[in-house]
């Protein structure tokens, strides 16, 4: 069991969901990370052409790019930007690393590895941005 702040009581994944789906008014459609950027163009083309995202919306200042179900938005920064992270989780990690590790040449990195909370990762820091994307897989057991 994990604590969990709905009604303050502790609950498993499984009842949190039920819990939070018999009380919602609404369904959330997406969570999108926001990364501001200091060059949008670099930035989209790192998600276009190592994570097979498309453009749904490009213009001067502001990116929106999807795959699957996910969406990210990219946005112009100013000079003294704060740092983030996001964590998306891949159902074949292991294959999206090899397919994209030779284009990784320049860019912060770390490769597949598995944490003792049951995932296996990689991290990259994300050009132009101060992002760290984890990308991440649960471990078999």
């Amino acid at each position: 069991m994990r604590p969990c702040n709905v009604t303050f009581v502790n609950c498993s994944s499984r009842s949190l969901t039920e819990t939070l789906k018999n009380k919602s008014m609404y369904k959330a459609l997406y969570l999108s990370p926001m990364i501001p950027s200091y060059n949008i163009t670099e930035t989209t083309g790192f998600f276009r052409d190592l994570f097979d995202f498309k453009v749904a919306r490009d213009e001067a200042g502001y990116a929106i790019l999807y795959k699957d179900s996910q969406t990210i938005h990219i946005l112009n920064t100013g000079a003294d930007i704060g740092e983030m992270e996001f964590y998306p989780e891949v159902d074949a990690l292991d294959n999206l690393w090899d397919a994209i590790k030779e284009k990784l040449a320049g860019m912060k990195t770390r490769a597949p590895f598995d944490r003792d909370y049951g995932m296996r990762e990689f991290h990259i820091i994300i050009p132009q941005t101060k992002t760290l994307m984890f990308v991440g897989q649960f471990l078999t057991q």
